[in-house]
């Protein structure tokens, strides 16, 4: 089998929809395996969001998925991040746990794994591709090899229509109050990232 490891965070629910579609991708490769897992919230972010009904049902509706832990990226074959928008760059939760594995970098566990990024942000401007960029360095570091979101298998970025996508990740535009749902066409091109994933995951494996 194939393991592919979906962990992301996500405080309203964008990024949990769009790793279901990662996983639905993944899921269309034969002989793979598909796993996802979420980035524990900070407590003292709970705290502080316990009164946005909006942020608790989302929370309340992932308190099923399992606390991502170092064990499942050395278990992945290939890993695709669902990394949310926080003023351009990946949020403090997710660099938390990334930056906490500092053993698997000493040890090169990640080394030669098949990896690639999905995001979200309230404005299309707000960090669609620099969050991507940004969140690339350090992957690179663990030795990862980035997979990225090509113009010629994903038409729907040639649009003029405020929809998520780049050559850089599969993403989608929450909206500024974030009440937006990802858009089908970014749940497409979240399904085309994980099975491009999980395709070059099955290759290096071979």
């Amino acid at each position: 089998m194939t393991k592919i490891l979906v962990p992301y965070y996500s405080s309203y629910g964008h990024i949990y929809k769009m790793a279901k579609a990662v996983a639905e991708g993944v899921s269309d490769i034969e002989g793979a395996e598909v796993k996802i897992v979420r980035v524990e919230e900070f407590e003292a972010v709970k705290a502080a969001m316990s009164g946005q009904d909006a942020y608790v049902e989302a929370q309340k509706a992932q308190e099923d998925i399992p606390v991502a832990t170092h064990d499942d990226l050395k278990w992945a074959d290939g890993i695709v991040w669902g990394i949310p928008t926080r003023y351009g760059s990946m949020p403090a939760q997710m660099k938390q746990f990334i930056d906490s594995a500092g053993a698997l970098w000493m040890n090169g566990d990640l080394e030669g794994k098949a990896t690639g990024i999905f995001s979200s942000t309230n404005t299309i401007h707000g960090g669609q591709e620099t969050t991507a960029i940004t969140s690339i360095v350090p992957l690179l570091h663990f030795g990862l090899i980035y997979v990225g979101l090509p113009y010629g298998e994903n038409p729907e970025m040639m649009t003029d229509d405020p929809v998520g996508g780049s050559p850089y990740s599969a993403s989608t535009v929450a909206g500024p109050d974030g009440s937006n749902e990802p858009d089908e066409r970014d749940l497409t091109m979240a399904k085309r990232l994980g099975k491009r994933v999980a395709t070059v995951a099955k290759a290096l494996r071979g």
